[in-house]
């Protein structure tokens, strides 16, 4: 598969807009705070102030919608496909979920 036809097949999974507490827990135990703008069955869209690498894999911890019923959060590593500034110190970063820890 081609990067372009990768790119459709990723347009294909439903995206879901979330607004979720997230949290990125780095390799030497700091934890960065984030936003969860949306979700897929295939990755993810973050707001944070961290920049990671093209390819870095990340533990994502995404916290339920409020109101919802009382459940863990979802955690996922994250593979990096894109980070890109917003402004204000702020980087939007788009990932493909490589696996589900919990």
């Amino acid at each position: 598969m081609n990067d372009h036809s990768a790119h459709l097949n990723r347009r294909l999974d439903r995206r879901v807009p979330l607004g979720c507490t997230a949290a990125i827990q780095l390799p030497h135990g700091e934890r960065i705070p984030a936003q969860c703008l949306e979700l897929s069955v295939s990755g993810m869209t973050l707001h944070a102030a961290y920049v990671p690498g093209r390819g870095e894999v990340l533990e994502v911890a995404v916290a339920p919608p409020e109101g919802a019923v009382d459940r863990p959060p979802l955690v996922a590593k994250l593979e990096v496909k894109r980070c890109n500034a917003l402004g204000g110190g702020l980087y939007e970063i788009g990932g493909a979920i490589v696996r589900i820890v919990n």
